[in-house]
Parts: structure tokens; sequence; C-alpha cells
């Protein structure tokens, strides 16, 4: 059942967000970085009658009868899936025919229908792009707006680290939200294995930043709530110098994001603006090389390990999803983490398509997902 919200469209973007930005051509433009929405949104009820069933209490939905590609040009059900997907995390596919020119597009429909800023994009991703020479279709087709995740790449990037069957440490530190190191980081994601391992393993899980959040006393929300974070992401820069390899540096999907940082500083607990719900949002691997600002190193320290504890440690606030080929997974990055599980030695592949969505921002007037719902009586 959809909470109560007020079915709101989407509103010009306000005049203090729009920003003097530089385009792919040099040119200056003004751009609005902010969600146009004005409140939350009403999921109108489109997809009641397809089968479905939540996977747990708290994140996830499988919808185990839909193709895509039938109800991609339905923008009432879309509009419907994306506010879905905000509400629940994560919601699964099976066995899913949408081409990757289809997967693209869904990826741009599902935020520009629920108020997007007009400037976002698909994300180029630095590394993970056409440069590495992998096709995403079985035309050969290279684009620079699919992130290909290929285990086979990881394992030459990350010799020795968490992506190997045999590594010694702790998977627990791959939980992240996609490209967070951006200025305009993610709303929803889409990842569509094309191989899944021939030999078992290969899961990813999801958690839910709503349910951690409300996991939170009220004195740690309060401060948490005041709180801003720099994720940092300086691997990207470390392959290039050992590999030689290209990155993209100029225009990642949105006029803010370019350059070779890959640092931004965005607030801990985050306002998703499509369900009017807080999440936490500074935590996992993102900040793993940033830190809590205007806070001692110790404190910081301290702060990432417990909000990572919470989770990691929590296994009711996450879902596992086994692949099959050709299985695909849309999540809202603003309100879940997500990791893999690399515990295969064959050959594992995907195509996703990642959103970009709105500046994060942090409304002290939203909610918790348990307050929304009634759950906190």
């Amino acid at each position: 059942m959809a909470p109560p919200a007020a079915d709101i469209d989407v509103q010009p973007t306000p005049a203090e967000f729009n920003v003097k930005v530089k385009t792919l051509d040099g040119h200056s433009t003004q751009t609005g970085s902010a969600s146009r929405l004005s409140g939350p949104l009403k999921y109108s009820g489109s997809l009641d009658s397809y089968e479905h069933f939540d996977v747990t209490a708290v994140i996830g939905r499988e919808y185990p009868g839909i193709q895509l590609s039938e109800i991609l040009h339905d923008d009432t059900k879309i509009r419907d899936l994306a506010i879905l997907i905000s509400q629940r995390g994560v919601v699964f596919f099976r066995n899913q025919d949408l081409n990757i020119d289809d997967q693209k597009l869904l990826g741009q429909r599902l935020g520009e229908l629920t108020g997007k800023p007009e400037t976002s994009k698909l994300h180029r991703h630095a590394l993970s792009n056409s440069k590495r020479g992998i096709a995403v279709d079985e035309n050969g087709k290279l684009d620079d707006e699919v992130s290909v995740i290929s285990s086979e790449q990881n394992r030459k990037f990350y010799a020795n680290q968490r992506f190997s069957h045999l590594s010694k440490g702790l998977a627990s530190v791959g939980w992240h939200a996609d490209i967070t190191f951006e200025h305009i980081p993610s709303d929803y994601a889409i990842l569509k294995i094309v191989q899944p391992p021939e030999d078992a393993g290969g899961d990813t899980l999801w958690a839910s930043g709503y349910e951690a959040y409300d996991r939170l006393s009220p004195a740690l929300k309060t401060l948490a709530d005041s709180l801003t974070a720099t994720h940092h992401q300086p691997n990207f820069v470390k392959i290039k110098e050992t590999f030689g390899e290209d990155l993209i540096d100029d225009y990642r999907g949105a006029p803010e994001n370019t350059g070779l940082d890959f640092k931004a500083e965005h607030p801990v607990v985050r306002t998703n603006p499509v369900t009017g719900w807080k999440s936490l949002f500074g935590a996992g691997h993102q900040v793993e090389a940033g830190w809590i600002n205007d806070v001692t190193e110790r404190e910081s320290q301290v702060l990432k390990a417990y909000f990572l504890q919470l989770i990691t440690e929590n296994h009711d606030l996450q879902v596992r999803f086994r692949w099959n080929k050709n299985d695909l997974a849309v999540w809202d990055n603003r309100s879940v983490f997500h990791t893999a599980t690399n515990d295969y030695a064959g050959k594992r592949q995907g195509n996703r398509v990642v959103s970009l969505g709105e500046k994060p921002y942090f409304d002290p007037n939203s909610k918790s997902r348990r307050e929304a719902l009634g759950l906190d009586k």
C-alpha cells in the first residue's frame, strides 16, 4: 500500500538552485540542480493488476510476469514504477527482453517522470565506459552511457582486493550507493545481468537506508541530520596511473560532473523527493576514503564505523537476489546501499544504466519511513 502523500506534479526548478555551469562544448549556461517536485508523489495503482510480492517486510519487490518492454511507453505505469522503486528501494524482474537502448530510455524516463532536473541525463562513468572496449550488445555496440559490470575487468584493476573469490578480506566493506563522488549523483540505476557465473554465486544484496536511519536513537538522528560528509573515490586515478587507462574527465551526464577529483560533499541524511522520507546516505564504501565534515578525525572514524555497522549487521533491512540470465533489478540510489557477492570463479557481466538525479539535500520537515507509514507507534 502506498503511504499517505499528496499527488503532486513536477514544478519548475526554484531560482535559488540555479547555478552557472559549463556545458560539454564549453559554453556557460543556467541550470537547476534541484528536484522539480514540490512534495512527495502518490502511487496511482496502475501496476496493481500485475503479479507481485514483497521480498522482505522492509525492502524489495518482485514482479514475476512483467516484461518492461511492454510498459515502457506508458508514462503512468513508468511513473508508478519509479514511485514503487523509491518506496521499496529495489524492484526485481526476471528474464527480461529489454534491449540496451530501451534500458537507457527506461533509466531516463524514471527520473524525468518523477521530477529530476532537466540537465540530469544518464551517467557516463569515468572508468567503466566504452574505452574499455566491452560491447553492450550482441552487435558489438560500445556506449559511454552504459557501465559494463565485468568481473574480468574488476579482477584486473583491483587485483588482490575484494573482487577475488579467494579474498580473505571482509566482504561487507563493499556496501555503497552508486557514484556518490559526483556532485550530481544517481537517482535510479538499472542492472541487467547478461552473463551470470557458470558456477554458483554472484548474488547482489541491497540494504535500506530508510530503515538504517530509523535504527538511530532520537539523539543520534538529531546529530546525523545536522552533518555533511565528503564522499571520495581515489581508485580511478590510481588505475589511470597504474594501467595507463584513459578516464572521462569532462561531461559525465550533468554539467556539474567534471574533472578527476571524484570528491563531493553531501548531507549525511538525505531526503528522497519522491517519497519525502529521510535516508542514511553518508555511509559505506563511498565515504571509506572520505570523512564526516566538521568533526574530529576520530569522531569521523567512529561515526563512519557505526553507520556501516547499521547496514552490515542488520540482516532484516537487507534483501538478497540470485541472478539468472537476463534478470534485471532497478533501485533508488538515494535510499539504498548495495554490494556484490564475489564468491565465484567464473565470468560475470551485466549492463548498468545509471540515471542522474537532483543535488542531494536534507529537508528538516521530511519524515522517516516509519513515521510516514505509522510504524513508530
